[in-house]
């Protein structure tokens, strides 16, 4: 049997760690555990011990290669952004030429943050996650609260409602029948569980299984070549009416005068976080780290192969949506044409003939592409976050069992999918979803771009390592003020006053809502780790779960005051039993917990 059909359980590799093969390095209260080299080929490292445990041996296999990595950031990038973003960001910034510049401009803000994860890679290259972990290392006290918070705000802003919704509009347009809102949302709901459902297939029923891990990858590199063709032919088509060899009778008409139109602070703004939506995706690699051989080295050369096809086909569609000329689609049409401006574009140099229509079942595939993309990478992010042990049943989101893939995550990205779907005012779902989805995203980019900073300091005094990569200062600098513009502008009322943003209600909803959702995390953590403690006369703390295929989390436990100095003595930092391996039994139950219980309970009757 080939070696990446096997399961981990039965390859010859030590899945146990010991407490005495992690020499600790101690800072003031914090303990960094050294790991030692990773089954991806990543060196040894340090990390701080309340971080989820390394999995040496990763649960989920080593099939991320170069091809991989960069069809995992094309196939996120590529969605429905450059579909349809377009008439949006004209409207906000008031001119094409301005709008080519913000186009461009999404290379720049992206990879100055491409270098930041980078740098964080380079230092945990053995944990997938991305920001989980980075947030995690760089914030690691209070104790829980960045896990705490950033794991019920990504799981609660994980749905795929805004890509959903559009792939059904592109459904109804290659039809070429009407609708109405309910069924759209119906469309979407099937869409979107049908690309869920992949993931639960058995590998008998379909010829592309999506309940292998390997499979899901070629699956979504197929589909990320189909994207790019997509994006090729539009940009070709562009080209071609530049050239004067279609029925448009003036194709450079919008560019004589690039520049005219008038911006305001809140279009510039609002088009800026429009940009960074059609962008977000250059870092799915980085969510799964642990999948990669060499991982360092492979994302930083392939990852910007992917930043840089993207951008340029991005720019050369967006040049064929003008280019279509003023008899044919101004731009204000395009301004007017709300999501569907690829639909728009092609209608009026195609006509409405079945060109037109397949093109549009060709994006509509792209759409669900991205679909698959981010499952494949947030399911990663979400089970990182449950591996943290700061999530109630930590088997649910950590065990690969039995298909070999993160099941749990899927579950509930699906649900949350289906209730943001149903549940939005139809017409301004989009727009707001997306908003909301960006803002507190944003305040965790930019406290984590400062975290790097602390990162670099606590290394630096510990005498660690340096890392494989680091960013260039004005790059991080860049990023961290790039953020904070983003958090500040959005409060910018529109000209036409607080009802006049891209939704029918206030302007700023989706900002307190995002702050809202930021604060409640701090309050559930302040209760659940302080308050309640206090009263309860017991403390957490956290121990090491083992389950079977070498999947491993961390656990937070109720230690009664009385019985706190036994389990310190008891237990490493980490939270694994002193001098104890994990034993895996088959129905994947952890004797090793068990073994700790017994050591704690020997010691209180000694005492």
């Amino acid at each position: 049997m080939p070696s990446w059909r096997k399961p981990f359980s039965k390859r010859d590799v030590d899945q146990g760690v010991t407490a005495e093969e992690e020499p600790e390095v101690a800072d003031g209260s914090l303990r960094y555990v050294q790991v030692d080299q990773a089954g991806n080929g990543s060196d040894p490292t340090y990390q701080e011990a309340t971080g989820a445990p390394v999995e040496v041996n990763s649960p989920l296999g080593y099939d991320v290669g170069p091809v991989t990595i960069i069809f995992l950031n094309i196939s996120m990038m590529i969605g429905t952004g450059v579909y349809s973003t377009p008439s949006t960001i004209l409207k906000g910034v008031g001119s094409v030429g301005l709008s080519m510049i913000y186009w461009a401009l999404g290379f720049v803000t992206s990879i100055t943050s491409f270098s930041v994860y980078l740098e964080f890679a380079s230092y945990y290259s053995n944990r997938s996650g991305s920001e989980v972990v980075y947030l995690e290392q760089a914030y690691p006290r209070p104790k829980w609260l960045f896990p705490t918070a950033f794991a019920f705000q990504t799981i609660v802003l994980s749905f795929s409602s805004g890509n959903s919704i559009v792939l059904a509009e592109y459904l109804f347009a290659t039809s070429g029948s009407s609708y109405t809102a309910w069924q759209l949302k119906g469309v979407a709901v099937a869409d979107y569980t049908i690309a869920t459902l992949q993931k639960f297939t058995d590998a008998n029923e379909l010829p592309v299984v999506m309940a292998n891990t390997k499979f899901s990858y070629w699956f979504s590199n197929g589909v990320g070549i189909v994207k790019v063709l997509t994006l090729v032919f539009i940009s070709i088509t562009g080209l071609v009416v530049l050239g004067g060899h279609t029925k448009v009778e003036n194709p450079l008409v919008n560019f004589e005068h690039p520049f005219e139109g008038k911006a305001t602070a809140y279009g510039l703004t609002n088009s800026l976080y429009k940009i960074i939506f059609s962008y977000a995706g250059y870092t799915n690699a980085f969510n799964v780290v642990n999948e990669v051989k060499n991982p360092i080295k492979q994302i930083r050369r392939n990852g910007f192969i992917s930043l840089s096809v993207v951008t340029a086909l991005y720019i050369l569609a967006n040049i064929a949506y003008f280019a279509a000329g003023k008899s044919y689609l101004p731009k204000e049409d395009l301004a007017a044409a709300k999501q569907i401006a690829a639909s728009l574009f092609l209608q009026n140099v195609f006509g409405t003939g079945r060109a037109v229509k397949g093109l549009n079942f060709l994006i509509a595939l792209s759409s669900f592409g991205n679909l698959l993309a981010v499952l494949l990478g947030q399911s990663r992010v979400i089970r990182e976050c449950g591996r943290q042990g700061v999530l109630p049943w930590p088997r649910f989101w950590a065990s690969t069992k039995p298909l070999g893939t993160p099941l749990g995550p899927y579950f509930v990205k699906w649900l949350l999918t289906i209730i943001m779907i149903l549940a939005p005012p139809a017409g301004d779902a989009f727009n707001f979803i997306t908003d909301l989805q960006v803002y507190p995203s944003s305040i965790f980019s930019l406290l984590l771009s400062i975290g790097l900073y602390l990162v670099r300091w606590r290394r630096s005094r510990l005498n660690l390592p340096r890392p494989t990569f680091r960013a260039w200062d004005p790059v991080v600098i860049f990023t961290i003020l790039l953020n904070l513009f983003l958090l500040v502008m959005p409060w910018y009322p529109p000209n036409g006053g607080q009802y006049a943003g891209d939704v029918s209600f206030w302007y700023a909803t989706y900002v307190v809502t995002g702050i809202a959702i930021i604060l409640g995390c701090v309050l559930y953590y302040w209760l659940w780790v302080w308050a309640l403690p206090r009263f309860g006369g017991y403390r957490i703390r956290q121990e090491v779960l083992t389950f079977g295929a070498g999947a491993q989390s961390h656990r937070l436990v109720k230690v009664p005051v009385g019985e706190l100095d036994v389990w310190d003595q008891t237990h490493d930092a980490v939270g694994r039993p002193v001098g104890v391996s994990p034993v895996v039994t088959e129905d994947g139950q952890d004797s090793e917990v068990k073994r700790a219980r017994e050591v704690v309970a020997t010691e209180k009757s000694a005492a």
